[in-house]
């Protein structure tokens, strides 16, 4: 209870607006896709193209060369978290050189020690929760590998012993489940960057997280990858 004290209420609320802005970007883009397609939503259609495919090949390496592809990017992210992760607490050690050096820097707002480690632990908690995500993000494309290992030969749904379609969809949803939880870490990188403007003042943490709102509506929703997809 003594850090809500020690903590100034413009920096509470500077905080309240960062994490009602993400998690409501969150819930708006899930809605809205109901109604305009997302980058998201328009993928997930290739996927299930994908696993059509996949039922009608045989043998199906490409598909776990794939599938393999896919998973280097999560486990990228998910060894940098850890890094990022590392580094951060390196700085709690040396958190009174740091703000020193910050104080240094025109507009930045003045803080003490504790508000600055706070601000950091912050930061940490942002990158543990992408190391999750991407961790498994990963865990799900081995599901993803074993959904397609554990498909009949194209001749037994040719025979219609068994149904071609259940195993396609039920594969497709598998992978766009990792998309998402991918898209979730991801997310979590970029307002990891609007929270570094935090470190200036809580005005500029708002606005910088704003502007990173406005970033991925307009990759999500508007962008140009968007509307080739969409062809």
């Amino acid at each position: 209870m003594k850090i809500i004290s020690l903590i100034p209420w413009a920096d509470w609320l500077a905080l309240a607006c960062f994490f009602a802005l993400w998690v409501g970007y969150a819930r708006f883009a899930k809605v809205w896709s109901r109604h305009r397609p997302s980058l998201l939503d328009t993928t997930n259609r290739y996927r299930r193209y994908w696993m059509q495919q996949t039922t009608a090949r045989d043998p199906r390496m490409l598909d776990g060369l794939i599938t393999q592809t896919l998973s280097n990017t999560p486990a990228f992210f998910s060894s940098t978290s850890i890094l990022v992760i590392g580094a951060l607490f390196a700085l709690l050690g040396t958190t009174d050189k740091a703000a020193e050096l910050m104080s240094e820097i025109p507009f930045a707002q003045a803080t003490t020690l504790i508000v600055f480690e706070f601000k950091v632990v912050v930061l940490v908690s942002i990158f543990v929760y992408s190391f999750f995500r991407f961790s498994w993000c990963m865990r799900q494309y081995t599901f993803v590998a074993l959904v397609i290992g554990s498909m009949p030969p194209p001749e037994s749904f040719e025979s219609g012993q068994f149904d071609r379609q259940h195993f396609a969809d039920r594969a497709a949803a598998m992978v766009g489940s990792a998309a998402e939880t991918f898209n979730d870490g991801l997310r979590a990188y970029y307002f990891s960057f609007a929270l570094l403007a935090w470190f200036v003042s809580p005005v500029a943490m708002v606005l910088a997280t704003l502007i990173v709102v406005a970033i991925l509506y307009n990759r999500e929703f508007r962008s140009e990858v968007l509307s080739i997809l969409k062809d």
